[in-house]
């Protein structure tokens, strides 16, 4: 088997992407390349804060530190790749560099739905049991629960990219799509994938569908327990501490909602691709933008360390210029 898979498998794959519309893909490389460098920026400097300023220190930061983690992740596992592509003419990624990439990418995508999950358990526990908080979310469990998340991510990919990495192509090399993702590289098997497409709905139905039921649940109880809040701060300092998580969930799963929900038309595959877009390069993008620009304790921590540098970039001019007086 394993020499009838090599045999068939390609050397290299090409991405075809935005290649249909080449007065295009100028305009994207530019956009794309500012959002990365923006997404790479903003998720360092929520990482860079959630560790250096003790008053950051929560579960909700650690959490969140993971989210950028996994984002800075996320987006490099497709985007140098992609900026490639749209600079110049050739469309190809190599066959290891296409498995490493579906290998990543499929990863790091579950471990989101499971994260964003967990952290609407965080929500939940400070809002509906804030008497019990420290003592729910202590840090062992935040460290298992951002483990298992991790883990159980990594579970599935290699499961399901495995699976579909040994699946005979039979040359067949042409990807339209502009990152090497599971369904199309099963598009391209020879053989029956009957096996694969239930181990994918499975996978999905466990890290996506499961994962956003555990979110709307907590929420649930979380809206249920806002209403029952009688001073309009209260309300207002609840529903400032949940609007952030709720509106990257948002983001991220309107988006595949979205995808996924779309009519089987011709210029569907198209819009999908957008999508992806959309989800891969502006998602990772604006959660940091989210989480800074609504969050008072992040912008406090910003001007904390920003203060310190600049406090201590002055003290290091003064002693140089005494140094030099002497």
């Amino acid at each position: 088997m394993m020499g009838r898979v090599n045999a068939s498998s390609p050397e290299v794959f090409v991405l075809l992407g935005f290649s249909s519309r080449p007065s295009l893909e100028p305009i994207l490389f530019v956009i794309v390349l500012g959002f990365y460098v923006v997404s790479i920026l903003g998720n360092g400097i929520i990482i860079l804060v959630s560790c250096m300023d003790v008053h950051l220190h929560t579960p909700m930061y650690f959490f969140l530190a993971n989210l950028s983690f996994l984002d800075i992740s996320f987006t490099t596992s497709i985007v140098p790749q992609l900026l490639v592509n749209l600079w110049g003419p050739q469309k190809t990624i190599s066959y290891g560099g296409c498995m490493v990439q579906f290998y990543i990418s499929h990863w790091l995508g579950a471990t989101e739905c499971v994260l964003l999950a967990v952290m609407s358990y965080d929500r939940y526990a400070a809002i509906c049991r804030p008497l019990h908080y420290t003592v729910i979310m202590h840090p062992q469990l935040c460290l298992s629960l951002a483990f298992a998340s991790w883990l159980g991510g990594l579970t599935t990919s290699i499961v399901g990219s495995t699976l579909t990495m040994l699946l005979p192509l039979c040359g067949n090399n042409h990807i339209d799509h502009f990152f090497c993702e599971m369904p199309l590289i099963m598009q391209l098997a020879c053989v029956n994938t009957s096996l694969n497409e239930v181990e994918m709905y499975v996978a999905s139905f466990i890290f996506v569908v499961l994962p956003l039921g555990l979110i709307l649940v907590s929420y649930g109880h979380i809206a249920w327990a806002v209403m029952k809040i009688r001073s309009a701060e209260g309300r207002k300092k609840a529903f400032n501490t949940c609007s952030s998580h709720v509106a990257v969930v948002a983001l991220f799963y309107g988006s595949i909602i979205f995808m996924y929900l779309q009519p089987a038309k011709s210029n569907s595959h198209e819009q999908g691709k957008f999508i992806a877009l959309f989800y891969t390069v502006v998602t990772p993008m604006l959660n940091p933008l989210i989480y800074t620009l609504r969050n008072k304790d992040v912008k406090k921590a910003l001007r904390h360390i920003a203060l310190e540098v600049c406090c201590g970039f002055a003290g290091s001019l003064e002693r140089n210029r005494d140094a030099s007086n002497l």
